[in-house]
């Protein structure tokens, strides 16, 4: 066979005539290849398309653990950009207070109707005394209650027992601010019927009481009625500051701050009382 099989291969090489048997053998066998083949190929896509389809999950999968990585970066780096934008805002309001000016953290909240306080992360080791005010970029947060050696409680001028002498910027009126327990309200009490008071004047510390500093902003008038029967007016009016959302603070050393000897944290001064 294998003699067989050379000697067909020198006469295919040297005789033309099989060229013509050649060619027609492939044209009759020709089909039954296709067709051999036909399941073979038919295989080999299906594999194809499997893998393809596998890639794709995979890349999908990826895709999507992306995504959400980036999502994840760029409310961070919104987070980021919105305490920058504080900070800035703190430090600029530090450069334009006169005085000693430093930035305290808040680390605890309470916001009890009844009890409108935070802990500051500023306490004695850092000068920190009773009845020192507390800002913030936009105006007044309130003042420190008591003093512990690494942090504050401060009461929030929203603090139903505590009381603010401010005088109106656009008429010079002076009267008291007082909390109502609702961070977003404040009241103006002991104001006359006859005084001149409206929605949207700006109301500012009057500087007496010796706590405040005068002419830092305190809150705006958001309405002002009479009611029967009252000799005053009943003025409502919202805080500058953000009382309830305000995550940096600023501290003010003022003239009425102790020289010598520690504060005592179990005395808290009495809240401003006088206009």
């Amino acid at each position: 066979m294998i003699l067989l099989g050379l000697a067909l291969m020198v006469l295919d090489h040297r005789v033309n005539d099989f060229q013509t048997v050649r060619n027609a053998l492939t044209t009759v066998t020709y089909p039954v290849q296709v067709v051999v083949d036909a399941p073979i190929r038919g295989a080999s896509r299906v594999m194809e398309s499997f893998t393809r389809r596998e890639d794709l999950i995979t890349e999908n999968r990826l895709l999507r653990s992306e995504n959400a990585e980036l999502r994840a970066r760029q409310l961070r780096f919104d987070a980021l950009q919105m305490e920058n934008n504080r900070l800035r805002a703190l430090l600029k309001t530090a450069e334009q207070t006169e005085g000693r000016v430093e930035i305290a953290q808040l680390l605890a909240v309470d916001l009890d109707p009844f009890r409108q306080q935070i802990v500051l992360s500023k306490g004695h080791a850092d000068g920190v005394y009773p009845g020192q005010p507390v800002i913030d970029a936009h105006g007044v947060i309130g003042q420190v209650l008591s003093v512990q050696l690494t942090s504050s409680n401060a009461l929030l001028i929203s603090d139903p027992g505590h009381a603010l002498p401010v005088r109106s910027a656009r008429t010079g009126l002076r009267g008291l601010v007082v909390g109502t327990g609702n961070p977003q309200r404040l009241e103006m009490r002991h104001v006359p019927l006859q005084e001149d008071v409206e929605v949207g004047d700006l109301l500012l510390t009057s500087g007496l009481g010796e706590r405040f500093p005068a002419d830092y902003p305190v809150a705006r008038v958001v309405s002002v009625e009479q009611q029967p029967g009252q000799p005053f007016l009943d003025i409502q009016a919202e805080p500058l500051a953000a009382l309830d959302r305000s995550r940096e603070v600023l501290l003010l050393w003022t003239d009425e701050a102790p020289d010598t000897g520690e504060p005592d944290p179990g005395a808290p001064p009495e809240p401003d009382a006088t206009p």
